[in-house]
């Protein structure tokens, strides 16, 4: 079981939804996922929910308070300072929409953008805690669209200490000379730039079949990766997209 538990600086160590309706997100995801949940007391009638699978934290998600922000997943990357990691944005052009402020005891984080308007979280764990990553139903690849490669190809790697690995056709993340996640300057029209989570499945078209039947959305695909697996970009029915993908071993 890939169970992750420490992060050092620049790993992607959590993934958190944001949504309109928790009951029908809480129901959606379990049952397209599997997954169990565990409430955690956040504020009164707004449980925060971890989604749990074998027992161990895959996501979580929440009621957003503000209607005027659409159901998003957010992505999290760990760094060993919210507050310097915070002054850092600010100074590469970025933007610091709130914190950083403390979660409880567990750790210390900020809301973020990056200069093309991409947010993010910053996250500097002040407990322990296991995060399950790479099996069936769990996070495995992080992708940032953008509408300006080279500014976030300047951007991530002077905040986090990633490495790019620029072909034509893509930009691959690298901490530690490992691949963690991507990067694409392509946008859909009306669009803006983010992070979009992308989940392991065993099968990408049952996958899809199983989500429309459920209420959600399919954006793109099912569509073959040469040589990486077979994917799809979709929604669930409250609109936050997430992409999923079969990978081929």
């Amino acid at each position: 079981m890939p169970v992750i538990s420490s992060f050092p600086q620049g790993t992607f160590c959590w993934i958190e939804l944001a949504t309109s309706d928790r009951d029908a997100a809480k129901a959606f995801y379990t049952k397209l996922f599997g997954w169990t949940t565990v409430e955690v007391p956040m504020e009164p009638g707004n449980p925060y929910v971890l989604l749990q699978k074998n027992g161990t934290n895959a996501a979580a998600l929440y009621k957003r308070r503000d209607d005027n922000i659409p159901p998003n997943w957010a992505t999290y990357v760990a760094v060993d300072s919210a507050d310097a990691s915070a002054e850092k944005v600010n100074s590469l052009g970025g933007n610091i929409m709130s914190g950083p402020f403390d979660v409880m005891d567990m750790g210390r984080m900020a809301f973020a953008a990056d200069p093309q308007g991409a947010t993010f979280a910053l996250w500097q764990p002040l407990k322990p805690g296991d995060f399950i990553v790479g099996e069936t139903g769990t996070l495995c690849w992080n992708e940032l669209m953008t509408t300006d490669a080279e500014g976030a190809r300047k951007f991530y790697p002077s905040l986090f200490g990633w490495t790019a690995k620029v072909s034509p056709e893509y930009t691959e993340w690298h901490l530690n000379g490992r691949g963690i996640g991507g990067l694409l300057e392509k946008l859909p029209p009306g669009v803006p730039p983010h992070w979009i989570p992308y989940f392991m499945v065993d099968d990408t078209d049952k996958f899809v079949e199983d989500l429309k039947s459920l209420g959600g959305q399919l954006y793109m695909g099912p569509t073959d990766i040469p040589n990486v697996g077979r994917f799809a970009v979709v929604a669930d029915p409250q609109g936050a997209a997430f992409a999923v993908i079969k990978v081929q071993m």
